[in-house]
């Protein structure tokens, strides 16, 4: 029996961060703003618990409608999202592209009918002082439509510097805008 090491190649353990797509810093980065916006949505509930009536007639003021409209388009923009990123491993850079500006362009009609629904409650009257409902409204929707414009951005720089890696990169802080209006809507629009 020979007392001499054996050569083995070990590989290290696999971690979930390894798996994850794209860039770990840009995951960084999600985590930090769904904390953000966990937060805001804790204060929401938080001060919504003590001015139920008041909370549920100022909600009645919004546009149910806009807001559902906005919910498809995200998550319609979502898969577009998706599908760019699938035909980019494809190989095929064209079609990855033209999916990233459909999805780029769902951005842009989520900011179109939020600035209606704004413009709206402007016309009549309200705005971010109105009431703490409405405070909470303008700052967390607004908040969210200044992330829309980065993904947009963001989606714009990934289609032009389109490697596999920077676009599951930019497609993954997309879906977590998707996902953080997909908990926007129902708690604001229609929580009763």
């Amino acid at each position: 029996m020979s007392d001499a090491p054996t050569s083995k190649t070990t590989n290290p353990p696999e971690s979930v961060l390894w798996e994850l797509p794209g860039e770990l810093m840009m995951w960084v980065l999600i985590i930090s703003e769904l904390l953000v916006f966990g937060a805001a949505l804790a204060g929401f509930l938080a001060v919504r618990i003590g001015q139920v009536e008041r909370f549920t007639a100022d909600q009645a003021l919004l546009s149910q409608t806009a807001g559902a409209l906005n919910t498809i388009v995200l998550v319609t923009s979502g898969m577009f999202a998706a599908l760019a990123v699938h035909k980019r491993h494809l190989g095929q850079r064209l079609a990855a592209r033209l999916w990233l500006l459909a999805a780029a362009s769902g951005g842009v009609i989520f900011l179109i009918v939020k600035s209606v629904e704004y413009a709206a409650k402007w016309d009549a009257g309200i705005g971010i002082d109105t009431s703490p409902f409405f405070s909470f409204y303008f700052l967390i929707t607004g908040f969210h439509a200044a992330h829309v414009i980065a993904g947009i951005v963001l989606l714009g720089i990934v289609a032009w510097f389109d490697t596999p890696r920077n676009m599951e990169t930019g497609v993954s802080f997309w879906h977590m805008v998707d996902l953080v209006w997909v908990l926007l809507f129902p708690i604001i629009y229609l929580l009763r």
